[in-house]
């Protein structure tokens, strides 16, 4: 016998010999609480605008501190826009989505929250 099938017996055979408690597996449930998720798992979108001074900033800030994001320049895309508009009843820009809330403005205090961010 070859030594390679000689220790899969005896790894089968140590298996078997084992109390039948010992094979049941027991299943076992984890649950994710996504408040605490870290920031770059979180889904999030900026709408921003080329020339927009709290675009640049916010988008600095989400550099900083790791946030992957997607950039949505509504400048060159009109149902982009009329998408931020319907989701934030605002005509201004930066807008962040974070995992489906919407943020208007650069709210500090409120991106920290949602993105669970520690400062």
């Amino acid at each position: 016998m070859s030594e390679n099938k000689a220790s899969q017996v005896k790894e089968d055979s140590l298996f078997t010999e084992l109390p039948k408690e010992a094979k049941v597996r027991k299943r076992m449930k984890f649950s994710f609480d996504s408040s605490s998720a870290k920031a770059s798992e979180r889904k999030v979108r900026l709408f921003l605008t080329p020339g927009c001074p709290y675009c640049f900033t916010l988008k600095e800030f989400l550099k900083e501190h790791n946030v992957e994001f997607e950039e949505v320049d509504i400048s060159k895309d009109e149902k982009a826009r009329d998408e931020m508009i319907e989701k934030s009843g605002k005509m201004e820009v930066p807008v962040i989505e974070i995992d489906g809330e919407i943020v208007a403005g650069f709210d500090k205090e409120k991106i920290v929250k949602l993105l669970n961010i520690k400062e």
